[in-house]
């Protein structure tokens, strides 16, 4: 796993599949996304580089239910008793209660998704002991209060977070960077891409400067710009 600062707050996790993001607040840290299974050991090392222990951890915050995403959540949560919260769409597929559905794959994605799992760690992932559930408008406790933004398309329950003081959102897999040559696109995998259109609509409206996707480069800067322009463009 590589560990990348993009803000002196902000740090990315890049997984071999998808990757999470740690918030440092005054008062302790916030996990966006928790990577695959097997990836909570994986994120308390990677505090410890940077000085904290999982225990500094307040909060996971999950995106959506993929399991790129939500693998060591549960792992994670049990070494450092953080808090996990997913939009209560998606939340009994995190919790393990059923089984989510599966994306509505476009021909040219099939090949893709053929290559993507097979990077991802096999296994059946232990899920949150509790998670809490999210919704449009809720306001979390950190980066000065993060806005729940619902962006459904990927999944019914995927969300973003935006941190308006700050400037930085979160779009989950809503959006994403090419691994090719870093162009910001719609996600890819979803369950309805005209939905997932219309909340990269949504998503370009904010004032973005910095913008973190589930898969590929951030945008550090001009980030409502390049929103906007995929949102223009499909």
């Amino acid at each position: 796993m590589d560990v990348i600062e993009l803000l002196p707050r902000l740090h990315l996790l890049r997984f071999p599949v998808g990757q999470a993001y740690l918030w440092r607040d005054d008062d302790g840290w916030t996990l966006i996304d928790a990577g695959p299974i097997g990836a909570g050991r994986a994120i308390a090392e990677a505090l410890g580089a940077l000085g904290h222990a999982p225990g500094d951890v307040r909060r996971i915050v999950l995106t959506h239910f993929h399991e790129d995403h939500v693998g060591g959540a549960g792992e994670f949560a049990a070494l450092s008793g953080a808090e996990v919260l997913a939009h209560d769409l998606d939340a009994p597929f995190v919790r393990g209660e059923l089984q989510g559905p599966p994306p509505r794959f476009e021909e040219w994605e099939l090949p893709i998704h053929a290559e993507v799992a097979r990077h991802l760690p096999k296994g059946t992932p232990v899920p949150p002991a509790a998670v809490t559930g999210v919704a449009d408008g809720d306001v979390l406790g950190f980066g000065g209060g993060a806005r729940v933004i619902p962006v459904p398309g990927h999944t019914d329950g995927s969300i973003a977070l935006f941190l308006p003081d700050e400037r930085v959102l979160f779009t989950g897999d809503t959006v994403a960077a090419s691994p090719v040559d870093g162009t910001v696109i719609p996600g890819v995998f979803n369950l309805d891409r005209p939905q997932l259109l219309a909340s990269v609509v949504r998503l370009a409206e904010l004032d973005a400067e910095v913008a973190c996707f589930g898969h590929g480069d951030a945008v550090v800067g001009g980030a409502a710009a390049a929103l906007r322009k995929v949102a223009n463009t499909h």
